[in-house]
């Protein structure tokens, strides 16, 4: 493995300290046991969560790793889509007409604002970062805290939070039935028309069509190993080794499981004062165990998702790696090191409608 000027003069380092090497078979251990379980569960994740591929290269390459591909299909209604994101896209679905679902979830690049802390409707930074909605339906959870298990759970909050739609049903369905081209659009597709229930279905199916699929790193998987460079490779292999695909692995490499902030190291230390927001599924459940407990995110896009954290705190992807190295594996990672995983990272970008994400 390559490691750079840093700790060597040049070429690969063949000298490993017994501490590097006991960690190295450390992480190697904890992703064996993933891919393992990950795969005896296969079936019934396909059929849960998303439709099975259909081609032989799906059973390649990936069948051996932590991490899958994201399917190439989705299993939705394409005319509720059409309607879905249309719902999306209107600032009729708050109370004042200030905010849209796609304000904070912008769709011509990585899913997000961009912004440090979302915008509240007040026109004022929120209290934290905004997720990408792309392959959020591929998470078990919601949100930072992982507080919904469903869409429509996650859509109805954002729709009655006072601080973001700030509605009710009791306002939105008079604006919708106001409107002759949503009752035309509902008419055709629900026997009842514009309803609550039939709302939230149609923005659920715009939402479960967002996936990024072909990610040069899916290519790979699929067998294409021309889609990644050989640092991109090293990379892959160190985010493996040091323990990273522990959290971060499974279709959408992350959105699987609850963890700790700060399990080796203070995240909180360095940045200052601690805010409600970083209290984390805490707040939901007043389980002290559950302080500083976030939904682990996923890493899919991540290149383009910046600002990190759920306080958006780091601007930079490396600055972000090297922070996860110390909190949450105990490790001092290398510049060297630092730059390969990212260029990993930035392999994990995928395509919306067939435009790369990362191209403007």
């Amino acid at each position: 493995m390559y490691l750079g000027s840093d700790r060597a003069a040049a070429g690969p380092v063949l000298a490993l300290s017994a501490h590097w090497f006991v960690r190295r078979l450390q992480g190697i251990v904890i992703v064996a046991l993933i891919a393992a379980v990950l795969a005896a569960t296969l079936p019934m994740r396909a059929g849960r969560v998303f439709a099975a591929e259909p081609d032989a290269a799906f059973n390649a390459l990936w069948a051996t790793e932590p991490i899958s591909p994201i399917p190439l299909d989705v299993d939705v209604d394409w005319d509720k889509v059409a309607l879905g994101e249309k719902l999306f896209r209107d600032p009729l679905l708050s109370h004042d007409g200030s905010l849209a679902c796609l304000t904070c979830h912008q769709l011509d690049h990585g899913g997000d604002d961009g912004l440090r802390l979302s915008i509240t409707n007040q026109g004022e930074p929120g209290v934290i970062n905004s997720l990408s909605v792309f392959n959020s339906a591929l998470n078990f959870r919601l949100t930072w805290r992982g507080r919904f298990r469903t869409l429509d759970e996650q859509v109805e909050s954002v729709l009655h939070s006072p601080s973001e739609m700030n509605t009710s049903w009791a306002e939105i369905l008079p604006k919708l039935q106001a409107r002759p081209d949503y009752v035309a659009a509902f008419g055709q597709l629900y026997a009842d028309g514009i309803t609550r229930t039939n709302v939230l279905d149609a923005m659920s199916n715009f939402q479960r069509s967002l996936t990024t699929p072909n990610a040069p790193f899916d290519r790979y998987l699929r067998g294409q190993q021309d889609a990644l460079t050989y640092e991109e490779i090293q990379g892959y292999r160190m985010f493996k080794n040091y323990g990273c695909a522990a959290c971060h692995q499974g279709v959408n490499v992350g959105g699987n499981l609850f963890q700790k902030l700060g399990i080796f190291k203070d995240y909180f230390a360095s940045r200052g004062t601690i805010t409600e927001a970083d209290f984390g599924r805490f707040l939901d459940t007043g389980a002290e165990r559950d302080r500083y407990v976030f939904r682990v995110p996923s890493l899919r896009n991540v290149a383009v998702t910046g600002p990190y954290f759920h306080d958006g705190s780091v601007d930079s992807l490396a600055e972000a790696v090297r922070k996860m190295g110390e909190a949450q594996l105990g490790e001092t990672l290398l510049d060297a090191e630092i730059g390969l995983i990212v260029k990993f990272l930035h392999t994990l970008t995928g395509e919306y409608r067939g435009r790369p994400l990362d191209v403007d």
